[in-house]
């Protein structure tokens, strides 16, 4: 299983290797050492700040104890873990010291220091080091095996596995099966398959032409039918077995013999497969592969087994080193790198020859090179048959990527998979004038409606205000008869839009929303099921809060989708990407393939004001008579936390009217004087104090629950018995297995951004502590300031930082291949 960092907008694309001086201790390897930490000192003021009032009148300006109660999963020693992916990343990747992997980042749960591929190496090797790692995906795999061999139900993050593996499989299958001859007449659907068979029938002398070719009266359009869930077929054999207690046995030994921590044993044996032990001695760096594991640990792993055989330019270490940069890229977000960034990264890490060990991944089949056409000047990328004119060694100009065959497989599956919805004509559920009459009567969602009747995919961008449209338009669909549903990446957006279908009391108390999570939809648990192709049982799919779909998600969704099915993808363009690898949203935004439709709706208030404004680049001064924006400014962290509780907890409830309870805080990462996990402490130990006797939480803890990598739902603790700890996630019953607890749950008072995005409170107070300000950019703002429904108050101690960051840094690139794949696929919609 791999994991992603809490956030990857800050990291440089293809810069995996900005490594500290430790990258290849011991091997004789040079390496380079960078200061990644962020500043602190004293903030005057909030200089070029909105305007606002504070809601207490001032007050006391210090006192509060910084370190207060301690967070359970602090690891001691935080460096600042900046959403930036540098120091103790806010997303922690795989950091040294302490390399326990962020499913945690993100998802709200883990400690690791250091970050994605740009974070420093403090690590001393496996032997000095703690390294112990995430062992998520074996206890996944396990728990999948395990529940389909008891015919027991699975459990969330099982299920999402589980439909993830079987989605690739049928993917895979489908890829596959296109290599092969296709019989006439095989393989069509739909109106294809209906012409066929008309033509046949005229070349037979069955049917007269005149009778074959008039065209049907178009149907009435009929009420929409109650969704109906279809069981699915119990896959055979999906998840892989635990390994053999044996087999673990005999990794440990070798573990063990390499100063490396036994415990890592699981995880090993669970990664390297059969023969896991002779593998590890046969190549010590395929240690790497473990999710937490650095290089200069796999580096002393393999001076014990190996001495003096041991070098800097042993191929298996280049070759395991090019793997891990690339699994690195892709915490950052990019899908591949360049090959001159890939190289420079291997030389940073004391690769002698980089080329050799990228060609070594390529012929072992770790990696993947493609040849990508770049922008002409006239904007637009060359197409298949203008690259092969040019022939192999054509004079156009092309990129070369590479990268790891996974998410290969998902850009390509995404972009065959858009391809199809857009060069097939949608299904016609309902005659054209039933969908003009349904538009006029929608008011600003005319034009997103006339869009969707037209074309299979259809974008729509805007602000929280503009979810209204896809809102009409699913209320519209349903009307005419279609099976239109839509999802979102987490609960919290699902809850948001079902508030804006305003359904009749007793429709709702009837059946559910016709709203779900992607996760649930892709794995059956919620939504309308899957037809008899295991294709989605749907004509419509509405996804809001799109940028936050990864390529692999949006793969899944799209090659689940039946044909002539129309698929929307709505969202603000300006909040932060998908914490997962690709940036879809903004890739399909700009290739211009299909309809995309603006909202005009803005925002109202004082709130959407500000947020418009930030998303123009411009941090502007707003009117605030009610309160609605506040800035209060701190000059050191330890007066940050203090001001903090004590909007939480007095001002905001007092002023404001919002209790503790719906006021969310929002910082830039989780550790740091003014991180996650100190506010949290400081929460808790004012809001809720207790001794944490459930794995460090107690009933009434607010909590941020990771049930899978990427993924935050914020929730409260209830209780705890042999089973785990109790939560309650969005009105839904979660149990946590105790030996879960410590990676996927942190107490959820403080969040990052990224975990935030796509829950809105009515009340926020965003703190932005003096060394915040390299973590800042427009997007952070942006999403950070918009999860605000009624106040908004700013812990500001970054002085001219924040004004600046909003002006001048924009969202990171990420590279991506999606455009590309598009380019020879779908002609552009201008």
């Amino acid at each position: 299983m791999s994991t992603e960092p809490e956030t990857t907008e800050h990291a440089e694309p293809g810069t995996p290797g900005t490594t500290g001086a430790d990258a290849a201790q011991g091997t004789g390897a040079p390496a380079e050492a960078q200061d990644i930490a962020g500043g602190g000192g004293d903030a005057p003021g909030p200089e070029g700040a909105g305007g606002g009032s504070r809601p207490d009148g001032g007050g006391e300006a210090g006192g509060a104890d910084p370190d207060g109660r301690q967070a359970p999963h602090a690891d001691g020693g935080d460096g600042g873990d900046r959403e930036d992916g540098t120091g103790d990343a806010d997303g922690e990747g795989p950091g040294a010291g302490d390399p326990r992997t962020e499913d945690e980042g993100e998802d709200g749960a883990g400690d690791a220091d250091g970050a994605g591929p740009e974070g420093g190496t403090t690590g001393e090797g496996p032997g000095a080091g703690d390294l112990r790692t995430e062992d998520g995906a074996a206890d996944a795999d396990a728990g999948s095996a395990e529940a389909a061999g008891e015919g027991r139900n699975l459990s969330e993050a099982e299920a999402e596995l589980l439909a993830q593996r079987l989605e690739r499989e049928r993917i895979e299958r489908r890829k596959a099966e296109k290599q092969g001859p296709i019989a006439s007449g095989r393989k069509l659907s739909g109106k294809a398959a209906d012409l066929l068979a008309a033509v046949r029938a005229v070349e037979s002398g069955e049917k007269p032409p005149a009778t074959v070719f008039d065209a049907p009266a178009p149907k009435p359009p009929r009420p929409a039918p109650e969704p109906v869930r279809r069981p699915q077929p119990a896959p055979a054999a999906v998840a892989p077995a635990a390994p053999a207690p044996e087999a673990v046995q005999a990794v440990r030994r070798t573990l063990a013999a390499g100063g490396a921590p036994e415990t890592l044993a699981p995880q090993v044996a669970a990664v390297l497969g059969e023969g896991a032990d002779e593998r590890l001695r046969a190549d010590p760096w395929q240690l790497l592969r473990v999710p937490g594991v650095r290089p200069e640990q796999a580096d002393g792993f393999a001076r014990a087994l190996l001495g003096a055989e041991c070098g800097p330019g042993d191929e298996r270490r280049g070759r395991a080193v090019t793997g891990w940069l690339l699994e690195q890229a892709a915490l950052a977000g990019h899908t591949a790198l360049e090959l001159p960034q890939l190289t420079a990264a291997l030389g940073r890490y004391g690769v002698p020859d980089a080329d050799a060990a990228v060609q070594s991944a390529l012929a072992e089949g770790e990696a993947l090179v493609f040849r990508d056409a770049l922008e002409e000047p006239g904007g637009t990328a060359r197409r298949d048959d203008a690259a092969e004119e040019d022939g192999a060694d054509g004079e156009g100009p092309v990129r070369v990527l590479v990268g790891l065959e996974r998410y290969a497989l998902a850009e390509e599956s995404l972009a065959d998979g858009l391809a199809r919805l857009v060069n097939s004509a949608p299904a016609q559920a309902a005659a054209e004038e039933d969908w003009e009459r349904a538009a006029a009567e929608q008011g600003s969602a005319a034009e997103l409606i006339r869009a969707v009747a037209a074309h299979g995919l259809v974008l729509h961008t805007g602000g929280e205000a503009s979810l209204a449209e896809p809102a009409a338009l699913l209320r519209a669909a349903q009307g005419l008869g279609l099976r239109a549903w839509a999802a979102t990446p987490g609960a919290a957006g699902r809850a948001r839009f079902t508030a804006l279908l305003d359904r009749p009391a007793d429709t709702a108390a009837a059946s559910p929303a016709p709203v779900t999570t992607v996760t649930g939809l892709l794995a059956g648990s919620e939504g309308p099921g899957r037809d008899a192709d295991g294709a989605l049982d749907l004509d419509l799919l509405i996804v809001f809060d799109a940028p936050q779909l990864d390529v692999e998600a949006a793969a899944l969704l799209t090659e689940s989708l039946p044909d002539g099915a129309r698929l929307v993808l709505a969202g603000d363009p300006a909040v932060l990407w998908s914490v997962g690898p690709g940036r879809v949203f903004a890739d399909l935004l700009a290739a211009r393939i299909c309809p995309r439709i603006a909202s005009r709706r803005p925002d109202p208030g004082p709130l959407g004001e500000l947020v418009s404004g930030i998303g123009a680049g411009e941090l502007v001064q707003v009117r605030a008579p009610g309160k609605e924006v506040v800035i209060v400014p701190v000059r050191d962290a330890g007066e940050a936390v203090h001001r903090t509780v004590q909007l939480v907890a007095d001002s905001v409830p007092r002023a404001i009217g919002v209790p503790a309870d719906e006021t969310q805080v929002i910082t830039p990462g989780h550790g740091g004087a003014v991180g996650t996990r100190v506010l949290n402490a400081a929460l808790k130990e004012r809001l809720n104090p207790g001794p944490g006797r459930f794995g460090g939480f107690d009933p009434g803890d607010r909590v941020a629950y990771s049930p899978a990598p990427g993924r935050t739902l914020p929730g409260r603790v209830v209780g705890a018995d042999a089973d785990g700890l109790h939560l309650s996630c969005a009105g839904e019953a979660v149990v946590v297995p105790k030996e879960r607890v410590e990676r996927c749950v942190r107490h959820g008072w403080a969040l990052t951004a990224h975990q935030a995005a796509g829950g809105r409170w009515p009340a926020v107070v965003v703190v932005l502590p003096g060394d915040a300000a390299p973590a800042l950019s427009r997007p952070w703002v942006y999403t950070a300031f918009g999860r605000a429904e009624r106040h908004l108050s700013v812990v500001h101690g970054v002085e001219q930082a924040l004004p600046r960051a909003v002006a001048e840094v924009p969202a990171k690139p990420r590279t991506t291949r999606l455009p590309a794949l598009l380019v020879p696929q779908v002609p552009a919609a201008g």
